[in-house]
């Protein structure tokens, strides 16, 4: 599994988001993250990113709509308590990358 987090320079959810990841993660060094900042349309574009931060799991946005177009914007994801956040819940991280590793598995 190849995991990117995208930001924009001094987005301060990206730090979040890294925290979060390490959080679920531990420090299995099977699972590296590489931590991607963005600077232009066209590099978000190319990279998938739809605004700051952006987690690919395998060059995929878990997490995107499919037409949300991509964007340096600020991004707000969803608790599962429903209040808006600048990053992904911890929950939410385990089981995007549980079905990711499930999905490798199979």
């Amino acid at each position: 599994m190849r995991i990117e987090v995208l930001t924009v320079p001094d987005c301060p959810n990206g730090p979040v988001l890294l925290q979060r990841l390490a959080t679920v993660l531990g420090d299995d060094p099977q699972v590296p993250t590489v931590r991607r900042i963005v600077t232009d349309p066209e590099e978000a574009a190319r990279r998938g990113m739809h605004g700051s931060p952006t987690l690919l799991i395998d060059g995929r946005d878990p997490f995107a709509d499919p037409d949300t177009p991509p964007s340096l914007s600020c991004r707000l994801y969803w608790a599962p308590d429903g209040r808006p956040q600048g990053a992904p819940s911890v929950e939410d991280l385990r089981r995007v990358l549980h079905d990711a590793d499930h999905n490798q598995s199979s």
